[in-house]
């Protein structure tokens, strides 16, 4: 057995903990409170178990899109979590969680590092059919959330519909069958009050 594999593997395993810790702008369903970056990967990992039949693509690697998802927000340990509405730089964004990917995945064994790197990377570039329904997944489920508390944090931060579809149209990307009824609640949203027009 290797100890030094072995010991940044466990290290790798404890940094990422932290994801726990890291608050989001979206609340929980039941509006008690922020979910943190790691409910959002389990919340997000189901939701695509459950709704892969609606992807663009016939067949997809689910074993990849799953790995992507777990991967996907680990960066947010250094860069923190962007809100998705807000005036941010999108270039400087991607430098930090360039940066973080680099140290957070630079824990694990050299070849380790490369495999899971190589993943996120494929997530990012969001070229392939499981980075496209990844990245829709990860837009759905926050719109989900806010339909749900009544459009609780769209509120208080003075979110537009204009906003969110703009935002958010990655997801036909990866499921026109999701985009579509994204655009009925987020309508359905506006009609009823919880979303500005």
């Amino acid at each position: 057995m290797d100890i030094e594999r072995f010991n940044k593997q466990i290290e790798f395993i404890v940094e990422i903990d932290k994801m726990k810790q890291i608050l989001r702008n979206t609340i929980l369903m039941d509006a008690s409170r922020k979910e943190n970056s790691a409910e959002h990967t389990w919340h997000m990992a189901v939701g695509a178990m459950v709704l892969s039949e609606y992807s663009n693509e016939s067949s997809l690697d689910m074993l990849k899109v799953f790995k992507m998802i777990l991967l996907h927000d680990i960066v947010e340990i250094d860069a923190g979590d962007t809100f998705a509405y807000g005036n941010v730089n999108l270039l400087e964004i991607a430098e930090k969680e360039k940066k973080a990917a680099d140290r957070i995945f630079g824990l694990l064994p050299h070849d380790q590092a490369n495999q899971l790197k190589n993943i996120w990377n494929e997530y990012e570039n969001a070229e392939t059919p499981e980075a496209k329904f990844a990245q829709a997944m990860d837009s759905f489920m926050p719109i989900l959330h806010n339909y749900k508390t009544s459009g609780l944090q769209w509120q208080r931060l003075g979110v537009t519909r204009e906003k969110v579809l703009s935002r958010n149209r990655r997801i036909e990307n990866g499921s026109r069958f999701l985009w579509s009824f994204i655009e009925g609640i987020v309508n359905d949203a506006v009609e009823k009050g919880f979303l500005k027009p």
